[in-house]
């Protein structure tokens, strides 16, 4: 679409706006063109009582001509107006035609400060790099947070979708691909119609009512659904559709792995629905199904069932989120029984997130979550006992198991923050988190000591375009 031609009103326009005579940028100039579009409407009025000549033709003019006087403007004016109008309009084209259509190009980084008590540390975290020792494992206070993301899309002809996301030492890439920085390469490409597609390549998660990017969540910690229960991501290829107020994909592949290991040949079936109710809220529910990693007893794939439904209300300036999730993943749990055969893990959780803007700048956020996880000592999706994260048994002032064949501890955590739209382009997010469970574990480093509870506070700024 041209951004403007020339006719009667837009001369007029340009009279009660005089323009300069010396060579503008091209910025300039479609500053100028979009200041005097925005005056149109109020102007018209002014000028219904002028005599309106016929258009000029719509055949292209390589040199424009002095103009004739019209009501209000000089033909210095006019011929003006006239040079703008073609620059403009050779600009669009020059766009319509070049690489950058069709292209968007987003990034964010989110240097954050967080304190652990009981892992006695304070400090910044920006660009960790995942993996390797304690302090670089993933965990509630060290999640996908202090990220460097940019993200390039690429809409092509056809209406094909290409999606490059790069996300150094934090992105799902770094977890499941030994710090590969790629956190999403994917391409959706329509078959029948823009509204059937198919999608593959590496693809994050996709499940409950919190997203990964920190430019896009309210708090900078994750929920325990999110940290403890969800996949990261999927390799594979799928399907999706969407019709009327459904919108319904799902893949075959991977999960958490680029490539399957020896004797691995079972895929995960993974997919997502979600349902517009209204402008204001919506449902939706997930699963994975299939054979994932065993990493608690390592003993290579066995079957995982996982489902979760989340849903959303958004009016004026509250927002509620909730979530519910199901998961079983067989030889998983961390306790054997008592005649040394594996059991299967098994967990569900629950999570409700509010937020009111008390200005249109300023938002305060409350978050609980818990997670039912007793079954045969605890165990969740890749995490066995885990004094870290509060996750498997009861720990004695040994520092050992109470009970090998105790029940693991239920999980609980209650985060209070905010966040402050600073402009356009920066939030500033404060949070304070209390975690516990019904079992000691939580090891205080400083104490040698294990406890039932641990807080946390953390601060960070968010810079996205």
């Amino acid at each position: 679409m041209k951004i403007w031609r020339i006719s009667s009103v837009t001369l007029a326009i340009a009279a009660a706006f005089p323009l300069p005579a010396a060579a503008q940028s091209n910025a300039e100039l479609l500053k100028e063109l979009k200041a005097l579009r925005d005056r149109v409407t109020q102007l018209e009025n002014k000028l219904k009582a002028a005599e309106t000549p016929k258009p000029a033709p719509a055949a292209p003019v390589a040199v424009v001509p002095a103009a004739p006087a019209v009501v209000g403007m000089t033909p210095d004016q006019a011929r003006e107006m006239g040079r703008i109008a073609v620059k403009v309009d050779a600009l669009e084209d020059e766009r319509e035609n070049s690489f950058l259509k069709g292209l968007e190009i987003h990034g964010s980084i989110d240097p954050a400060f967080i304190y652990n008590r009981a892992q006695d540390t304070a400090g910044f975290q920006f660009l960790q790099k995942a993996g390797g020792d304690d302090n670089n494992m993933y965990a509630y206070d060290n999640s996908f947070f202090g990220t460097a993301t940019l993200d390039i899309v690429k809409q092509l002809e056809g209406g094909s979708i290409f999606r490059l996301t790069l996300m150094p030492d934090r992105g799902v890439g770094s977890f499941i691909n030994d710090g590969d920085i790629v956190h999403e390469a994917s391409a959706s490409i329509p078959l029948t119609d823009e509204n059937t597609r198919l999608i593959a390549g590496q693809i994050p998660d996709w499940s409950g009512y919190e997203l990964l990017p920190s430019a896009e969540n309210k708090l900078i910690t994750h929920n325990l659904l999110f940290d403890f229960i969800a996949p990261l991501a999927y390799t594979g290829a799928g399907l999706e559709l969407t019709r009327g107020d459904w919108v319904v994909k799902g893949v075959i592949g991977n999960m958490n792995a680029t490539k399957q290991s020896t004797g691995d040949k079972s895929p995960v079936v993974a997919y997502r629905a979600d349902y517009s109710i209204n402008e204001y809220s919506g449902i939706g529910f997930s699963g994975v199904h299939g054979k994932a990693a065993n990493y608690v007893q390592d003993t290579g794939n066995t079957g995982l069932n996982l489902f979760e439904v989340d849903g959303y209300f958004i009016r004026g300036d509250w927002t509620l989120q909730g979530q519910a999730s199901y998961g079983r993943q067989s030889k998983a749990a961390i306790a054997l029984s008592e005649d040394g055969d594996y059991q299967d893990a098994q967990w569900w959780g629950v999570s409700a997130l509010a937020a009111y803007k008390f200005t249109p700048r300023l938002e305060g956020v409350v978050r609980a979550d818990y997670i039912d996880n007793h079954r045969n000592g605890g165990g969740l999706l890749g995490f066995g006992q885990d004094n870290v994260n509060g996750i498997g048994q009861d720990i004695d002032s040994t520092g050992n198991v109470a009970d090998p064949f105790s029940n693991g501890a239920n999980r609980y955590a209650l985060s209070l923050g905010g966040n402050y739209r600073f402009n356009e382009y920066t939030l500033f997010k404060l949070e304070y988190r209390f975690d516990f469970a019904n079992k000691n574990v939580f090891y205080y480093v400083d104490k040698d000591d294990y406890k039932k509870n641990n807080q946390l506070f953390g601060a960070s700024v968010v810079v996205s375009f």
